[in-house]
């Protein structure tokens, strides 16, 4: 079924309608998972910018040596920050600068964010109305068997 293709789902078998349920909640559960991968992007971002905004010299901190076990610091020189820009590369940026690196960051990730969401909605009307077809032909299978043995 090409994107945008219109079908009329009571023209569909219940096995076609059960497929075409089971690929829209695949679909919903992509779509759900992008989003809240996005939404977690955007919360690491806010959360760096607001360290790069606080960052001042003689600040004391708590320096990871692991993943759980960290060790006193204070820093010394915060005229320069090292930012993690993706796939291992790192640059060198002031506060100011590494505040609007975020910022563009957080931007950039909400509008993906914009763009995901009403497709998850479309996605998730459309499972609502096979489900409610695939309910309905059920139904009238049901009442159908159910006519034909009270006839005999």
């Amino acid at each position: 079924m090409a994107a945008g293709q219109e079908i009329d789902l009571t023209q569909l078998s219940l096995p076609q309608l059960n497929q075409l349920k089971t690929q829209l909640e695949k679909e919903v559960e992509f779509f759900s998972n992008s989003l809240q991968g996005l939404k977690t992007a955007q919360e690491k971002f806010a959360d760096s910018q607001k360290a790069a905004e606080k960052v001042k010299d003689e600040q004391e901190i708590l320096v990871p040596v692991t993943t759980s076990m960290y060790v006193p610091g204070k820093l010394i020189d915060t005229d320069q920050l090292l930012i993690d820009v993706g796939t291992g590369y790192f640059v060198n940026k002031s506060p100011e600068e590494a505040s609007k690196y975020f910022q563009r960051k957080i931007d950039f990730v909400t509008k993906e964010m914009e763009k995901v969401q009403p497709v998850l909605q479309d996605k998730v009307r459309t499972k609502q109305v096979v489900c409610e077809v695939l309910g309905m032909k059920i139904q009238a299978q049901l009442m159908a068997s159910q006519a034909g043995s009270g006839d005999k």
